[in-house]
């Protein structure tokens, strides 16, 4: 059976291993940087983009995240300006799948039908909404249709039996939740992540990419992490490198570039200079 365009696109970026997938909010450091950031990122080693949709009370991240998407409000981001700003990033030509990332209080309240329709004819490839369990979650997946996924959360303190509860009904990827807490760059790769993605390997069904976010900081991490999961999500850093830097395209390409280098040195795909 021939898969939805958004899910066929996904499966696609993972042809990659591992999938490299940056974070970035819509409207941080300003509404045109962000877009400038997200078409640099897409095109200098980015396999997927997680676009951020700022919100007043983004209770799963850390200060990096909570700083850069208050700024975005205080620049007026909305949730239609959001989804805008995906159908203009398909305008300049970025290809790659890009993956909303958002509370559900804003999509509740702009309807969640209306959003997954206008989301889907914006040119979104899926969702996350990190404050929604699996188990509340049938309205929006009804208001999706199969017409994009709802990416799933899967974190280290989730019991075995509702991880296979999730990934029965996952579609595109799961995010796997590196460590308890908040977003935020750490120092070191948590212990316990291998026992961790190869728990979740024996429950999701074959093919379905595992990718790991939250913490990683730096490159070799990221190389660390690409060698246990199919994709490496890289938030914190990301925005911090792009937000601060006077020239935000620049620095968007120079992480993605360094992050996507890293990546494949690891997995032998590219030959040392």
């Amino acid at each position: 059976m021939e898969l939805p365009m958004p899910l066929a696109d996904i499966e696609r970026a993972f042809k990659r291993k591992p999938a490299f997938m940056p974070y970035f909010p819509i409207g941080y450091p300003t509404a045109m940087d962000s877009l400038d950031a997200i078409e640099a990122l897409a095109g200098n080693g980015a396999d997927l983009i997680e676009v951020g949709i700022p919100f007043s009370d983004p209770l799963a991240d850390g200060p990096v995240i909570q700083h850069a998407t208050q700024i975005a409000l205080q620049n007026g981001v909305t949730v239609p300006g959001v989804l805008q700003s995906i159908a203009e990033l398909r305008g300049r030509g970025v290809g790659i799948p890009l993956i909303l990332m958002g509370y559900y209080n804003p999509i509740l309240h702009f309807g969640p039908k209306a959003f997954c329709e206008a989301a889907v004819a914006a040119g979104a490839d899926g969702l996350i909404v990190p404050d929604l369990p699996a188990e509340e979650s049938a309205e929006l997946e009804d208001a999706l249709g199969g017409k994009m996924p709802l990416i799933r959360m899967i974190a280290p303190t989730t019991s075995a039996d509702r991880t296979r509860r999730i990934c029965a009904t996952a579609e595109g990827f799961l995010y796997l939740v590196s460590v308890t807490g908040v977003t935020g760059a750490r120092e070191s790769v948590p212990t316990g992540l291998r026992e961790f993605v190869d728990r979740v390997r024996l429950a999701v069904p074959k093919g379905l990419p595992l990718c790991v976010g939250f913490g990683i900081a730096t490159p070799s991490q990221g190389a660390e992490v690409g060698k246990l999961a199919d994709g490496v999500i890289v938030g914190t850093a990301c925005v911090r490198a792009v937000g601060e830097s006077a020239d935000p395209k620049r620095a968007a390409a120079d992480f993605a570039a360094t992050f996507r280098k890293a990546l494949d040195l690891s997995h032998g795909t590219l030959n040392p200079v």
